[in-house]
């Protein structure tokens, strides 16, 4: 049975665009090519870290959600581990009310962008 999981990841603040995009490719990659189903994934972009690591200030978040054999999330650490554009992660089994909230947080996120581009569409008009 496949578990569904969260992982954040953070990437050093001294990555291009393209080296970014890169980044989360080659992750979204493993996942796949492990039979991982990927749900969701959001790009946090460049935000402000909590306290200082290796000497960076910020970083580029990236989320993924996704189903996958309890076994794999220990290959998939040692990837963020082996990857120097990786300076944090931090991989989370979901519960059934972790899930909920998941899915209720996305559907108000899509409900938001709806509404603001009604918003746009009327100014328009």
């Amino acid at each position: 049975m496949l578990n569904q999981y969260e992982t954040v990841f953070i990437m050093t603040p001294v990555l291009s665009e393209d080296q970014m995009k890169e980044t989360v490719n080659k992750f979204e990659k493993i996942l796949l090519d492990n039979g991982c189903e990927l749900i969701h994934q959001e790009n946090w972009g460049m935000r402000k870290l909590a306290y200082p690591i290796a000497k960076k200030s910020s970083g580029f978040y990236q989320l993924f959600e996704f189903k996958a054999e309890g076994s794999f999330i220990k290959e998939l650490e040692i990837q963020f581990k082996r990857d120097e554009r990786i300076i944090r992660f931090l991989t989370v089994a979901l519960d059934k009310h972790a899930i909920q909230y998941s899915e209720r947080r996305r559907e108000n996120k899509r409900k938001a962008a709806e509404e603001e581009k009604k918003a746009s569409i009327n100014e328009l008009n």
